[in-house]
This record gives C-alpha cells, sequence and structure tokens, in this order.
C-alpha cells in the first residue's frame, strides 16, 4: 500500500471517528434537552429552570459543530479539490454563523441569570 493511500484512509478513519463524537454530542443534547423539556411541561415549573435546560442543549449543539467542523477539515486536508475547498468554505461558515449566535444566546442567558441572582442577594 503506497504512503499516500495510507494517509488518505487514515484520514477518512479519522474524520468518521470525528463525525461520531459530533452525532453522539448532539444526540446526548438532544436527549438531555428532551427531559428537561418534558419534565418542566409535566411539572409546570416556571421559565427560570428552562434556562438551565437551554443552557446545556446549546453547550451540546456547539460541541456537535465544533466536531463535525474538524471532521470536514481533515476529509479536506488530503490534496483537496477546489470544489472540496469552496464546499468546506461554505460549511465553516455556516457552522461559524450557527455558533456565534449560539453562544451570544447563551451568554445573554448568562447575563440575565447574574443580574437575576445579584437582585436576589440585594
Amino acid at each position: 500500500m503506497p504512503l499516500e493511500e495510507f494517509v488518505h484512509l487514515t484520514a477518512e478513519y479519522i474524520a468518521l471517528v470525528i463525525n461520531l463524537l459530533a452525532i453522539l454530542a448532539i444526540a446526548i443534547g438532544c436527549i438531555q434537552g428532551a427531559i428537561g423539556l418534558t419534565g418542566l411541561l409535566l411539572f409546570k415549573a416556571d421559565e427560570d429552570k428552562l434556562m438551565p435546560v437551554w443552557m446545556s442543549f446549546g453547550r451540546w449543539l456547539v460541541a456537535g459543530l465544533t466536531f463535525q467542523l474538524a471532521a470536514d477539515i481533515v476529509e479536506t486536508s488530503i490534496a483537496p479539490t477546489w470544489a472540496e475547498i469552496g464546499k468546506l468554505a461554505a460549511i465553516a461558515g455556516i457552522r461559524t454563523f450557527l455558533n456565534f449566535f449560539l453562544d451570544r444566546d447563551m451568554e445573554g442567558i448568562r447575563e440575565r441569570e447574574k443580574a437575576k441572582a445579584e437582585g436576589e442577594t440585594v
């Protein structure tokens, strides 16, 4: 087996493992979120208890998106074509956009929680 073929095969397996990690992270976040939301709906909890569920779900999504981007980078790192580079750029742009807004939402939630906690202690 030539070295180039070995490197390509290794990169494919590494990308597959990273994609599996991404799927696992997203699945865990979805399961946790579904359980948390179900509990809130069944017990008619107030909106304050929704924030930790949303924050946890957002963290898992950000982790999953980051793993997916890493897998895409590995897949295109070995002798990419211009079409693959363009596809990677589009995917990276979309995922970066999603990560930015998820992070922004999570930061807003953290600030509201902090402000609320400070208001309760005063």
